[in-house]
């Protein structure tokens, strides 16, 4: 099939235009290398936006004990003790660069009277290290970083799906994909490659992603290309994620809700934490409050919807305009409902995947030469459970380092080793698809596997029903030779449904996979069959592929970290 294809070459491809892939592309800009960076989304609402709370660095402007050392060792403690050491030092050490980035890059953040970027607590933090923009901190990092990469004139395609790296002797030479508008093939000649394409929220039913991210689209281009895949089973649920309407379902309700003294109740009217937490109640971590929610619904104490009532109608009605200003609209917007009068109904959301992609911790490379992985698509940092405000931070530090060893790789690469077969490869499969014109439909494929996942690997999961979802996705991948891809007038977003559905079955598996070898209860992971800690399962678990779990054992923790790590009071504290 003689199929027109656009060809470009460049010295290092981005592959997501989040905060990671901008920050990463900003620091090629700024070396003088050729970048290009490239997106499936608007560049202006990457998820990145979605973020409210904050952004974590120890600047000690407004507690000046802060350290990054602490900031260190309340990250591993808050990991469950999964966090690669090396890793959070890398981070914590350089988050004050990341936020003096920012600040040069013109980052409106909150500020003292005297010009000092003011920071908050949140939860299990030790000290006041959350810097912020109001309630949408991560809009206004995206702002900022999309207007610098204009400044530096970055070329950046928004419209292009990437459907394969392209690899040669285990070192990467470009990617393939189509402009889900016109359907344009472009093939992407580069030294090296930074993944930047988030997580695999999007494949549980009530998630904080859109419909069309998180998909699992690193693991898939990842694992295909020749890496591993870390932590697959470790996924944040967020508390308070909204039930309707449909379209919305898992839409998070801010955690400053909670932070600024909104109450959790069941259909009973019981203030159902004292159960739970007593001491914390609804400042309790977020792994604790998405249990306890999960629990109250699944023993019949839910309302009538499935979920559970969040009240902040008892708070003054200026505290809520000015304080939780966007909970407020979102919820005006999408259900009419007034919350100074009301309660929001609310139930637990698939959040962020604290796995993802194996890396080194000192660059982010990964099993393949050349290609790098950052932001939400890489593992390593947040181990069992995410600290609040630290994923911002990583897609600064790690976007500034991955985006130097990028340049170095491909200064010193002598020569680029190209491959006709794996063109041809990632060529047929986009042929393939297009010519698919059988009866199952791909849009409720990927229902059906949202269904598995939310069923059999949710907030609480047990050997059984993880072996019915693991025989559930056999029978899904059986189906998946008989779909049929129907691009039209309106573009190819049919086409990128396929992909997305081709990545949730492999991160559904591999999701699935892990979580049925970690046996014991630690931070997100609840296994009902294993309730305890298990220490022999301070590990992280490494997937290679179907039936492939291997154990990788996590370095020692210096001992100027571990002297700090300590369990933090959440009084008076935002919640993660």
């Amino acid at each position: 099939m003689n199929t027109p294809e656009t060809r470009v070459a460049t010295s290092v491809l981005v592959i997501g235009t989040g905060g990671a892939g901008l920050r990463a592309a900003i620091e090629l800009a700024e070396r003088g290398v050729d970048v290009l960076a490239i997106g499936k989304r608007p560049k202006t609402d990457a998820h990145t936006t979605l973020a409210a709370g904050g952004i974590n660095a120890a600047l000690a402007t407004m507690d000046p004990e802060d350290t990054w050392q602490q900031h260190a060792a309340d990250t591993i403690q808050e990991s469950y003790l999964l966090a690669d050491p090396e890793t959070v030092r890398v981070v914590t050490e350089g988050a004050a660069e990341g936020i003096a980035d920012l600040a040069r890059y013109g980052m409106p953040f909150h500020r003292e009277p005297d010009g000092r970027i003011s920071q908050r607590y949140f939860g299990a933090h030790t000290y006041r290290r959350t810097a912020y923009a109001g309630d949408y901190t991560g809009l206004e990092i995206q702002r900022t970083l999309v207007a610098r990469a204009k400044q530096l004139e970055v070329p950046i395609l928004d419209s292009v799906y990437i459907t394969r790296l392209l690899v040669r002797d285990n070192a990467v030479f470009g990617a393939y994909g189509f402009d889900v508008g016109d359907g344009t093939r472009y093939v992407i000649h580069a030294d090296a490659v930074i993944l930047a394409a988030g997580g695999h929220t999007r494949i549980w039913r009530r998630t904080s992603s859109r419909r069309d991210e998180n998909n699992g689209d690193s693991f898939r281009l990842a694992v295909d290309a020749g890496c591993r895949i870390r932590d697959a089973e470790l996924v944040q649920f967020h508390p308070s994620g909204l039930i309707a309407p449909e379209n919305a379902a898992g839409t998070l309700v801010s955690e400053a809700a909670r932070g600024e003294g909104g109450v959790l109740r069941n259909q009973l009217g019981e203030r159902f934490m004292a159960r739970y937490d007593a001491d914390r109640m609804e400042l309790s971590t977020r792994d604790r409050v998405a249990l306890a929610a999960y629990t109250e619904i699944k023993e019949g104490r839910g309302t009538p919807d499935g979920g559970v009532w969040l009240d902040v109608s008892h708070l003054p009605h200026d505290t809520i305009m000015q304080k939780l200003p966007r909970v407020y609209q979102t919820l005006m917007e999408l259900q009419m409902l007034d919350i100074t009068k009301a309660p929001i109904e609310v139930a637990p959301t698939a959040h962020y995947s604290m796995g993802g992609v194996w890396v080194r911790p000192e660059d982010h490379g990964t099993d393949v030469d050349g290609l790098y992985a950052i932001g939400e698509a890489s593992s390593g940092l947040h181990g069992a459970n995410r600290l609040g405000g630290n994923s911002l931070i990583e897609l600064l530090v790690f976007g500034r380092i991955t985006g130097r060893a990028a340049a170095e790789y491909s200064t010193n690469l002598e020569a680029q080793h190209r491959s006709a077969e794996a063109l041809a490869a990632a060529r047929a499969e986009v042929d393939v698809l297009l010519a698919a014109d059988g009866p199952e439909n791909v849009r409720a494929m990927q229902r059906a596997v949202r269904d598995i996942m939310t069923e059999h690997a949710g907030v609480v999961r047990d050997e059984g029903g993880l072996g019915k979802g693991l025989a559930r996705l056999d029978e899904l991948e059986t189906r998946l030779a008989d779909i049929g891809v129907h691009p039209d007038i309106a573009g190819f977003q049919d086409l990128a449904h396929a992909f997305d559905l081709k990545a949730a079955l492999l991160s559904a598996r591999a999701t699935i996979e892990t979580a049925l070898e970690r046996r014991e209860t630690r931070g997100c992971h609840n296994r009902s069959d294993y309730p305890d800690l298990d220490p022999s399962l301070r590990v992280n678990l490494v997937w290679s592929g179907p039936g492939s779990v291997a154990r990788e054992a996590i370095p020692p923790i210096p001992a100027e970290i571990q002297a700090l790590m300590r369990e933090v009071s959440a009084e008076g504290k935002l919640v993660e």
